[in-house]
């Protein structure tokens, strides 16, 4: 009986807005009476609260919008007119477990028509990371140009982030192999294990990261496009922040910044190596952040390092990453099969990306989960690159409308 009165209103909504006359100003509401719904957002994730988002009641036919913000519980929203509206409810909340959640919810043609309504909205939402890689091209370009590798990352929070200290890191294996190493078995689950990692240099406050903004890192920030290097590159690397400089006097210092070399077989030097090349087959990356009051030196502390223990004969040391200290985890293998010798722990990483095959110019870009309110993209971020990626795109530096830090080297 219920359902039928319902409906019923529901039907005769159209004769009286037929009856009326056009609402031409938002101040015409209190003619035809101003109306007050209470407004409950409602979700199922455990640990987030619903308080502090934003609700925009919009009736398009009227031009009349509403926004406001949610309490705890019911909020009554006041001084709506009656008619259609699309009704939305987002907003980033932090959680109880201290992580930024995005939440969505919303209801389309919805009819309000009647005085102090009870109405609920259903949220959902995905943890947002405060910086994730956005894009990422190991691959190279044909024949055989790896130089143009590079790593987007990107600031998918609401606060600036000091991007000084902040470390980059390749993991073993470096490539998908079935041959995969041993690590020490009191080691637990407490570590990622990097052959070589950089840091971004600065005082503290040298490089700020604003919300929407990213930045890359090239292997070599050139402009790979030149006649003498890669022509058919899909990108030029000149407008990148930073680059790994592996001071080889065949592929000179650009203007982008160096990063600070950390770690390489238990020492700071950079080693012989012409240039720092990861897997055109697909590598696993990751940032991490020392946490403030701890020292990290894998350099001086034995404890912090390892070889493969799978191999008696291996000498090669590689850095342990407490896992704790990791903002983000990309691991990319040759194609769909790869995962089944997956190297990156599913904590970090529960997916694996691919672009199916190598210098074959094509990249992985983070998908768009939301928009921020200037129109930059809120990445999505489920902890598994299977699903959080594009594959097979053509690499680009700030997809999707992300910005450029003002201390790039190009302002």
């Amino acid at each position: 009986m219920k359902y039928i009165k319902q409906l019923i209103a529901a039907l005769s909504i159209p004769v009286l807005l037929a009856g009326c006359e056009k609402i031409n100003d938002a101040l015409d509401a209190e003619k035809v009476g101003a109306y007050t719904v209470s407004v409950t957002a409602s979700t199922e994730m455990s640990g987030v609260a619903t308080e502090g988002l934003k609700v925009v009641f919009e009736n398009f036919a009227e031009g009349f919008r509403l926004e406001a913000e949610l309490g705890a519980g019911a909020t009554p929203i006041k001084g709506l007119i009656p008619g259609m509206y699309s009704i939305n409810v987002s907003g980033r909340v932090e959680g109880a477990d201290g992580e930024t959640y995005y939440l969505n919810g919303s209801k389309i043609n919805y009819a309000i028509f009647k005085n102090n309504e009870q109405l609920e909205i259903s949220v959902s939402g995905l943890k947002v990371s405060p910086l994730v890689f956005s894009e990422i091209f190991f691959a190279g370009t044909n024949p055989f140009y790896f130089r143009n590798q590079f790593y987007e990352i990107y600031n998918n929070s609401d606060k600036v982030i000091y991007l000084d200290g902040l470390c980059f890191a390749n993991l073993m294996p470096s490539a998908v192999t079935t041959n995969m190493p041993t690590w020490p078995a009191t080691d637990g689950n407490q570590y990622a294990y990097a052959e070589r990692i950089w840091k971004i240099p600065g005082n503290g406050t040298e490089y700020p990261l604003q919300p929407g903004e990213s930045f890359s890192i090239a292997q070599w920030a050139a402009n790979h496009q030149l006649p003498q290097y890669s022509p058919a590159s899909p990108i030029n690397c000149f407008p990148a922040e930073f680059e790994f400089n592996m001071n080889n006097p065949n592929f000179p210092d650009q203007p982008a910044v160096d990063m600070t070399h950390v770690f390489y077989n238990a020492s700071a030097s950079k080693g012989t190596l012409p240039q720092y090349l990861v897997s055109v087959f697909g590598g696993a990356y990751v940032i991490f952040r020392v946490p403030a009051g701890e020292t990290y030196d894998p350099v001086n502390n034995a404890e912090l390092r390892t070889r493969n223990l799978a191999n008696a004969t291996a000498t090669q040391q590689y850095a342990k990453i407490p896992i704790r200290y990791i903002l983000d985890a990309v691991e990319a293998g040759n194609n769909q099969n790869s995962i089944a010798n997956k190297r990156v722990p599913s904590v970090l990483d529960a997916g694996m990306t691919y672009v199916g095959a190598t210098y074959n110019s094509q990249g992985v870009a983070r998908k768009v989960g939301a928009v921020n309110a200037d129109g930059t993209p809120i990445y999505t971020d489920t902890n598994n690159s299977t699903d959080d990626f594009e594959r097979g795109v053509v690499p680009q530096f700030r997809r999707h409308g992300a910005k450029m830090p003002f201390w790039n080297h190009m302002n």
